[in-house]
C-alpha cells in the first residue's frame, strides 16, 4: 500500500511533539449563515478519546469524525459534546463526505468504504478498486473520490455503487473540493490540479507553483487551496485559472474549510495557528485555544469544529 503522505506527515508531527514534551476542505453543508463569532471565539472541546482524527464532515444535523487505522467515530449535534462510536471494520480511514441524506467515508490502502445515514449506524461498502483512496466529495449529485498513488478515481450517485475513473496524470492526489458546478482536485509536490463537471472526466489544469497542496475549498465564488509547510495558497474563480496568494504566517497549513461567509484555515505543526478570509486574498491571524497537530475541519448550523490529530483535542468556534 501506498502510504499518504499528509498521514505520514501528520504522524511525523505527532512523534515529535511526544518527544518533545508533550501527536481530511473541503464543503460542509448545513447553515449558511454562521453564528456569532464563528471564525473569531475558539472554544476547546475533549473528544471521548484520542484518535489520529483525519475526517469529518457535517449532515443530518451531525458532525461526524473517524480516526484513521482504527474503527473509531465520534459524533455531535452540536460540537460541543461527543459520543464515541464505531465504523464497520479497523481501517486507514481516510475522507468522509456527507451527500444524498448518506455520510461516506473511504479508506486508504483497500476497496473499503463506509455508508450512515446518522454517522452512528455504519454500513460496508466496496469501491471500485483497492487504492490508496485520499479524499471524497459529493457535489452535483455525485460522490468523488480520488487516490493518493495513481491516476486512479471513482464516482458513485449514491455511495454504494461506484465506477472507476481516471485522472489525468499520476499524481499523489490529496483533496477534492466541489463549487459552481465543477470537482477540483489537488495534490501534493507538484503544480498539477484537475477539474471535472460531473466527476466523471478530469481535465488537467496548473496550479501557480508547485507546492505539497493539502486541500482545497469553495466559498463566495472563489476556490482557495492551502499548502502545507510555507505561506503558500492560492485562489480561483472557476478552478481552472489560479493566483497565488500568501497566509498571515509560515505553518503546516492542513485544512481550509467555507461556513457563513468565512474561510477557515489551520496548521498542524502541533500549533495553535488558524486564520480566517472572506476572500481567500486577505487573511487574519487567529489563535486556537489549545496547541494540536489540527486536522480536518467541518461547519454546520452556524459554527466550526476542528480535530487534534493524535489527540483527543478539538474544538468549536463560536
Amino acid at each position: 500500500m501506498v502510504a499518504l503522505r499528509k498521514k505520514l506527515f501528520l504522524s511525523l508531527l505527532a512523534t515529535l511533539a511526544l518527544n518533545s514534551c508533550g501527536r481530511s476542505g473541503g464543503f460542509s453543508p448545513g447553515s449558511d449563515s454562521a453564528l456569532p463569532g464563528a471564525g473569531e471565539v475558539f472554544t476547546s472541546r475533549s473528544l471521548p478519546n484520542a484518535g489520529n482524527w483525519d475526517g469529518c464532515a457535517f449532515g443530518n444535523g451531525r458532525f461526524v469524525a473517524f480516526g484513521g487505522n482504527s474503527d473509531d467515530t465520534v459524533s455531535s449535534s452540536d460540537g460541543s459534546a461527543w459520543i464515541a462510536g464505531n465504523l464497520p471494520a479497523s481501517a486507514l480511514w481516510r475522507s468522509i463526505a456527507f451527500g444524498n441524506g448518506r455520510f461516506i467515508a473511504v479508506a486508504n490502502g483497500s476497496a473499503t468504504a463506509a455508508a450512515s445515514s446518522d454517522g452512528i449506524n455504519w454500513s460496508n461498502v466496496t469501491l471500485s478498486s483497492s487504492s490508496g483512496w485520499a479524499a471524497v466529495q459529493f457535489g452535483g449529485g455525485m460522490f468523488v473520490a480520488v487516490a493518493d498513488d495513481g491516476p486512479t478515481a471513482a464516482s458513485s450517485p449514491d455511495g454504494s455503487t461506484w465506477t472507476a475513473r481516471t485522472m489525468p496524470s499520476t499524481e499523489q492526489w490529496m483533496d477534492i473540493s466541489y463549487g459552481n458546478g465543477t470537482f477540483v482536485a489537488v495534490a501534493a509536490n507538484t503544480n498539477a490540479a484537475a477539474t471535472s463537471t460531473d466527476g466523471i472526466t478530469w481535465t488537467a489544469r496548473t496550479m501557480p507553483s508547485s507546492q505539497y497542496w493539502m486541500e482545497s475549498a469553495y466559498g463566495n465564488g472563489t476556490f482557495v487551496a492551502v499548502a502545507n509547510v510555507s505561506n503558500v495558497a492560492a485562489t480561483s474563480p472557476d478552478g481552472i485559472t489560479w493566483t497565488a496568494r500568501a497566509m498571515p504566517a509560515s505553518a503546516a497549513w492542513s485544512s481550509v474549510v467555507f461556513g457563513g461567509g468565512l474561510f477557515l484555515a489551520v496548521a498542524a505543526g502541533p500549533s495553535t495557528i488558524a486564520a480566517t478570509s472572506r476572500d481567500g486574498v486577505n487573511w487574519t491571524l487567529r489563535t486556537l485555544p489549545a496547541s494540536a497537530a489540527w486536522g480536518d475541519l467541518a461547519f454546520g448550523n452556524g459554527r466550526f469544529v476542528g480535530f487534534g490529530y493524535g489527540s483527543a483535542h478539538a474544538f468549536s468556534s463560536p
